[in-house]
């Protein structure tokens, strides 16, 4: 911890954390995410659907925002010691309630979602208010709350209705509370870039195990064929493919970046790198996910339309991130990874003409060959990322 951030913690009070490492408590309340990732996933797999596609994309831009809004809490506040703790297990309840809610969060325990993630959004504003200790971080948070307290109250107006008016509401809702951060801004808040960093890569970790959780399912009450032993290994490297586009360089290259800023600069990337672009990462992994458990399914059949935007699809929004995430931080466009992603939406409508095995491989293939190039064409400038990086560890 530099001498600057020293004096800020000392002046802001010792509620502040600032440089720690990522908490058993925030580590133990990122189960509950776990879990209702699994639940978005089988929530679009038993409504294989347009509709349930966009049922299941509102869910997670909802429960995200919820999470990501913790992010920021445990950052700057330690909530790990007294009445903080408390009340993150009671969020943490409260988000259980949620996910538990999600399979039917559009018909019959629809308001039981609404509450349930309305009672973590407002316990999250009210730990913030409760342990914060600094009149600029006050000022943010009362911002912050304009959208936060009417946002989810609309959840729980929209778990009383159905059919159009009822996904109206919830994208309103939804833009409301996401609009927030980005229409009042975030000054005021404070960040400590290597454990922000460190606990959105932990979130990406945690989707890409639902794509792995999803083989396992998929598999379940069928025989173990050699077709379907091949799609669970292509499966596997699929999502090998995908974690290692994210952790070998782009995020060390990114919280060096993130790290390396200062004041509302630091804020705004906060903001707008993790905040908002770590979403669709996270949404392509889950439909990589919902398209991998069709495939194990059945191997042998071309996949239906849903499920095949899903799988490709999914890699194309994950790496279409990729390139937002990049262009943010560095100013710079990846060209392999938009020419992949565009690939990958050029190639659903002949993965609903070919068996789910052979759009597996496409898949599996391109994102392979996204790290292959990578490693070669770009190998002096991924040597001197990973040098900076242990040479910082080593200092550190």
């Amino acid at each position: 911890m530099g001498a600057s951030e020293t004096a800020e913690t000392q002046r802001v009070g010792r509620r502040v954390r600032l440089d720690e490492r990522v908490s058993p408590l925030e580590l133990f309340f990122d189960l509950v995410f776990v879990f209702a990732l699994t639940q978005v996933t089988a929530l679009m797999a038993d409504e294989p659907t347009w509709e349930g596609v966009a049922k299941g994309m509102l869910v997670l831009a909802a429960l995200w925002w919820a999470w990501g809004a913790y992010a920021w809490l445990t950052n700057y506040i330690n909530a790990d010691e007294g009445r903080e703790r408390l009340l993150m297990l009671g969020s943490m309840a409260a988000m259980l309630v949620a996910a538990l809610a999600v399979p039917h969060a559009f018909t019959t325990d629809g308001v039981l979602f609404g509450c349930a993630y309305a009672v973590v959004r407002w316990l999250h504003i009210f730990i913030w208010a409760e342990a914060n200790e600094d009149v600029d971080t006050a000022g943010a948070i009362r911002r912050l709350s304009r959208t936060a307290l009417p946002g989810p109250a609309l959840l729980i107006l929209a778990g009383f209705l159905d059919g159009a008016a009822q996904g109206a509401l919830w994208v309103v809702a939804l833009a409301i509370d996401f609009s927030g951060p980005y229409v009042f801004g975030v000054r005021g808040f404070r960040v400590s870039a290597g454990h922000f960093a460190e606990r959105f890569g932990l979130i990406v970790i945690i989707a890409l195990g639902e794509s792995i959780v999803a083989i396992g399912v998929g598999a379940e009450d069928i025989d173990l064929t050699a077709r379907v032993v091949i799609a669970a290994v292509l499966g596997v490297v699929l999502s090998a493919a995908l974690w290692w586009a994210y952790f070998d360089v782009v995020a060390p290259s990114a919280e060096r970046r993130f790290s390396q800023t200062r004041g509302y600069e630091r804020l705004r990337i906060a903001r707008d790198s993790y905040s908002y672009l770590h979403l669709p990462m996270i949404a392509g992994i889950i439909l990589v996910a919902l398209g991998i458990k069709k495939t194990i399914g059945e191997v042998d059949e071309p996949l239906k339309t849903v499920p095949a935007a899903a799988l490709l699809g999914g890699v194309a929004v994950y790496y279409g991130a990729h390139v937002a995430f990049r262009l943010r931080n560095m100013g710079t466009i990846n060209r392999q990874r938009l020419a992949a992603a565009i690939l990958c939406v050029a190639l659903i409508p002949v993965a609903t003409e070919v068996d789910a095995l052979v759009a597996l491989a496409f898949a599996a293939a391109i994102s392979a060959s996204v790290i292959v190039y990578e490693a070669i064409h770009l190998a002096e400038a991924r040597a001197a990322v990973r040098q900076r990086r242990a040479e910082e560890a080593a200092r550190s």
